[in-house]
């Protein structure tokens, strides 16, 4: 039995991230430039992207670019802006075919002005779009977005607006770049690694971790299935015991 075949859509993850992990190793392994990875690494975006849609994944999360990210090397990282902005443009049409609206998540204004602006031109030409919602984490960082959310609730608390005593999960919720998306279900990275290098901190609170050692410019449909078979094979019981769940 094929892979795709093995998954039971009534039992899908609502969200699925993915730190895409692997594209410099993919590349130095073949003797070339890290760029070249990146590149390999976008179609591996686009038929992962259009997987999950097709499946009936309803979210999904992709860690593109981490605030840690801007310390690489100039070079890369102007190359890396200049690959978001063309694959922005590129796939803009292929989103609208199969339904998917862009949002993104992160400092946002860190990102240059051109790579800004075409991020807003297809959030904006896509956000009618209902199959599925594609997210970037653009200039990211877990610990810089809790801070963010603190100190947005402080100034609230300040000013009368929240009373601390009204503090619960549902308020940080809605003060987070991801207000408007469901806790994770299934966290996947690729490249071998198993650390979560500050992603999504608060929201993979109950996730299932999978790690696979397959390079991200490598990784395709056939490996998406398999994490989400192993995914569907788990027992999520969020504190309780496997009886109580029965």
């Amino acid at each position: 039995m094929i892979l795709k075949d093995q998954i039971h859509s009534d039992q899908l993850p609502e969200h699925i991230a993915i730190i895409m992990d692997g594209n410099g190793r993919w590349a130095k392994q073949r003797g070339k430039v890290r760029v070249f990875g990146h590149e390999k690494g976008a179609r591996s975006v686009k038929e992962v992207t259009e997987s999950c849609a097709e499946l009936g994944v309803k979210y999904l999360t992709l860690y593109a670019f981490s605030t840690e990210n801007w310390k690489r090397p100039k070079l890369e990282v102007q190359t890396l802006m200049k690959l978001l902005i063309s694959s922005l443009r590129k796939e803009i049409e292929s989103l609208k075919e199969n339904d998917i609206s862009l949002t993104a998540i992160g400092n946002l204004s860190a990102l240059p002005k051109k790579v800004h602006e075409e991020l807003l031109h297809v959030m904006e030409e896509t956000k009618s779009n209902s199959r599925m919602t594609l997210t970037l984490a653009l200039s990211y960082g877990s610990r810089e977005e809790i801070i963010s959310a603190f100190k947005e609730i402080s100034t609230k608390v300040k000013n009368n607006i929240i009373s601390p005593e009204k503090i619960d999960e549902s308020i940080i919720n809605e003060h987070l770049y991801t207000r408007n998306l469901p806790d994770v279900d299934l966290l996947i990275r690729t490249s071998g690694e198993q650390r979560i290098s500050n992603f999504l901190l608060w929201q993979i609170a109950y996730a299932e971790l999978y790690f696979t050692e397959v390079l991200w410019p490598d990784f395709g449909k056939e490996n998406l299935y398999e994490a989400i078979v192993n995914y569907q094979n788990r027992e999520r019981r969020f504190g309780q015991t496997s009886e109580q769940l029965t």
